[in-house]
């Protein structure tokens, strides 16, 4: 199909303009309603920062909608209805935990809330790559509850560093932007090219040192838009290798989650706890800098969109090269275990800066 290439950059720009001009408001807007990160032993910063940034990313995202819904028919369907109606459940969630710390059984169960408006407007998986061609619709369900709250709270698990979830996230948007032009959903490539938009607006002032953190507002939000946009543009369009393809464009918010999960699993701890296990943890620990932790986290990101990007292109030839990389970055994972163990054991050890995790994660 033919694309609207000036629509989709348009889309990008104003996202972009709109959040720039906004997030210093937000500033503002949390120290008025009391949504401050204050210092403390966890905490990864020694001044206290607003952390209602969130604010700033989703009004660059709706307002951005809004205007694009004069040029994209798709805009006026049922999945965007739902899409948008569960997003609004997912802002709210983010905005009473950034001021009042609800607790995490709440926030889940205001998830699923989310994912159901989105599921029964239409919005499903249907068919995967597992590792064949295979029609999931008796139990798509249940699948799509568990992709949109995973990949959801996958995002805010990483928001543990200045600028880390948001560039991540605008990286994870522009993999799926070129999937979903390539799949040809107009929905999707609006979406996708948006959240791009909104999360470089959003960086600037949250790189390190950050002015502001996007709190749970902006990492569930992020999350949750990514995970309704991979369904709209990828599942629906790659049935033979969609779970791979959406699998590396968000490789590292995913498998981080997995680990942790399955960390706190073996270690008897709540699933839904925090730690100071993840992946930025244990490069701070091993003596990298937080700029050179969230450099290194954005290229393995670009790298594994790029390999997603590969694969919805070559097909079939590319994806035994993904499989032997995959199994030799499962070998470095295991040596870096090995080598990157922390070096100072137990939280009082660690200077102030770096003891525990960040609020934001």
């Amino acid at each position: 199909m033919e694309h609207n290439w000036l629509l989709y950059i348009a889309a990008f720009a104003v996202a972009f303009g709109i959040t720039l001009y906004v997030t210093p408001w937000c500033k503002k807007i949390s120290a008025a309603i009391g949504a401050i990160d204050y210092p403390k032993k966890r905490g990864m910063h020694s001044e206290p920062i607003p952390r209602m940034g969130g604010i700033a990313i989703v009004a660059g995202f709706v307002v951005t909608l809004l205007i694009m819904t004069l040029f994209v028919y798709e805009l006026h369907g049922m999945e965007f209805l739902g899409f948008i109606l569960g997003g609004v459940i997912i802002v709210i969630t983010g905005i009473f935990d950034d001021i009042y710390n609800i607790r995490a059984r709440t926030k889940l169960v205001l998830q699923f809330a989310a994912a159901a408006v989105v599921i029964f407007s239409g919005t499903r998986i249907e068919f995967v790559f597992w590792p064949f061609v295979t029609d999931i619709s008796a139990i798509s369900v249940p699948i799509t509850f568990l992709w949109i709250i995973g990949v959801t709270n996958a995002v805010n698990l990483i928001d543990g560093l200045d600028g880390l979830a948001a560039g991540v996230a605008s990286i994870c948007a522009l993999a799926l932007t070129v999937l979903c032009i390539i799949s040809g959903s107009p929905l999707a490539v609006v979406l996708s090219a948006t959240l791009a938009g909104t999360c470089l607006g959003f960086l600037p002032r949250n790189f390190s040192p950050a002015e502001i953190f996007m709190g749970d507002t902006g990492a569930l939000f992020l999350g949750y838009v990514l995970a309704v946009t991979s369904i709209i543009g990828v599942f629906k369009f790659y049935a033979m290798l969609s779970l791979v393809i959406v699998f590396l464009a968000l490789a590292l918010p995913i498998f981080d989650t997995l680990f942790a999960m399955t960390r706190r699993a073996i270690n008897r701890k709540p699933i839904m706890g925090a730690d100071r296990e993840h992946l930025h943890h244990r490069l701070i620990d091993a003596g990298f800098s937080t700029t050179k932790v969230v450099v290194m986290l954005y290229a393995l990101s670009i790298v594994t969109g790029a390999f997603a990007i590969a694969i919805a292109i070559a097909d079939l030839r590319v994806l035994m090269v993904v499989v032997v990389l995959a199994a030799a970055l499962i070998m470095m994972i295991l040596v870096y275990r090995r080598r990157f163990r922390p070096k100072i054991k137990g939280e009082a050890e660690l200077p102030a800066e770096m003891a525990g995790e960040a609020v934001e994660d």
